[in-house]
């Protein structure tokens, strides 16, 4: 079933996400269905505060990127990306390498709005898959860049957070647009909630 993505201005995306305690019928159930939402809006992406859940889980699938290849290591062995993707995990925790790269970067909460954001080119998430198995996951390129913009998700973190003075500046007028949008469409519906006759 595909989820509303929530945009900018939507305060769940300020919110830090829970551990995942067990993996029961839900939990599978919203990864699926955030699979289903990443696809139908051509990302390659997407944290469960981006669908309104606060949770430690976040879904990546890179395969379809071709001009911007990645690494992977999957509990220390070379593998193919793309033989594991999609990937679904679980109470991450992230560390990177201090090599810097920038490159351009958008997001499915922000329409239409990309800039140029610096991130490390390596990074190292450990984490937990749907059948409760560690993983241990070492990433360059591409999936480096994802992992590491979808941890700062579950972390309340936004891209835009990371966006440099002059390209925030820039984006000013269509970031107020975006977060007014946002907050009429919260407000509405609100109020249609409210107004709505008891069953």
């Amino acid at each position: 079933m595909k989820l509303m993505i929530r945009k900018y201005g939507d305060p769940a995306l300020r919110i830090k996400g829970k551990p995942v305690a067990e993996v029961d019928g839900r939990i599978r159930e919203l990864a699926d269905n955030m699979l289903e939402t990443m696809r139908a809006a051509n990302g390659i992406g997407l944290a469960a505060q981006q669908v309104g859940e606060a949770l430690q889980l976040t879904v990546v699938d890179v395969s379809a990127v071709e001009d911007r290849p990645s690494t992977m290591a999957w509990n220390g062995r070379e593998v193919n990306p793309n033989d594991h993707m999609p990937l679904i995990i679980l109470n991450p925790r992230i560390e990177t390498g201090p090599e810097k790269e920038i490159a351009s970067e958008g997001c499915l909460s922000f329409p239409e709005i990309s800039a140029d954001i610096e991130r490390a080119g390596w990074a190292k998430v450990e984490a937990q898959t749907l059948d409760g198995e560690r993983v241990e996951i070492e990433a360059t390129g591409l999936l480096a860049r994802a992992l590491q913009h979808e941890i700062d998700h579950l972390n309340g973190i936004l891209f835009i957070d990371r966006m440099n003075s002059a390209a925030k500046a820039s984006l000013s007028s269509k970031l107020k647009r975006l977060q007014k949008e946002t907050q009429r469409g919260l407000t509405t519906s609100r109020h249609l909630r409210a107004v709505e006759p008891a069953l």
